[in-house]
């Protein structure tokens, strides 16, 4: 099974994240999507869809938001009980709340930033 993960490497909590599920577990093949065509081509997404959310494509299927730690946390042994258990309806749903809110503050938060990468 191959997981592709899309990411933007130019928020440094999301830079730190991932350089650390890199350690954990190569099995992941991890895509900047800063000024990556590529990466629109393969997830059909905009730029700034790819930019705002991390994105993981598994078996040709397309995930974002809380959905991607899910698969992410269940590919690495030391995270697969937390995998497990934000999966329950309850947890999950306040889980999904609190990654939009966070979303949405770093994307503003790096908004500059991001004008800048365009250039």
């Amino acid at each position: 099974m191959t997981i592709k993960g899309y990411f933007n490497e130019s928020y440094k909590i999301c830079r730190t994240d991932i350089n650390h599920y890199k350690k954990m577990n190569q099995s992941i093949k991890w895509v900047d999507v800063i000024n990556n065509k590529k990466a629109i081509n393969e997830t059909q997404l905009s730029s700034k869809q790819l930019i705002k959310r991390l994105q993981i494509i598994e078996n040709n299927r397309i995930y974002s938001e809380i959905n991607v730690f899910l698969i992410i946390w269940r590919e690495i042994p030391r995270y697969r009980l937390i995998a497990k258990l934000i999966s329950l309806p309850i947890i999950y749903h306040i889980c999904w709340l609190v990654y939009e809110l966070l979303a949405i503050i770093l994307f503003y938060k790096n908004k500059n930033l991001l004008k800048e990468i365009k250039k």
